[in-house]
């Protein structure tokens, strides 16, 4: 079973709570995710919210982002591919 260790933090003049860098590590708290809070009596309880479509549409921006790849390039690429699979599909390529 593992441990549950407490961490403090400060609630800030607006309401912004930081989460401690050692929880933040886990992948779920990256910067610009969405949680859901849960106030249960005098304590909260966070937890990474699934956005799904949202969600995932982050997750690729950041992917492109940290690869350097802009959005444009990414479409161009895709239309090569898609040119190249219809040519092997088809045995012509897409126009």
């Amino acid at each position: 079973m593992s441990k549950v260790k407490a961490y403090q933090a400060e609630i800030r003049a607006r309401g912004q709570l930081t989460i401690p860098k050692k929880i933040r590590d886990n992948e779920a708290f990256y910067e610009g995710a969405s949680v859901s809070v849960i106030p249960v009596g005098d304590s909260l309880l966070v937890t990474p919210h699934k956005l799904e479509l949202d969600e995932a549409r982050r997750e690729i921006r950041r992917i492109m982002k940290a690869a350097g790849v802009r959005l444009e390039d990414l479409i161009e690429a895709l239309g090569d591919e898609r040119r190249s699979l219809a040519g092997e599909t088809y045995g012509s390529e897409e126009k």
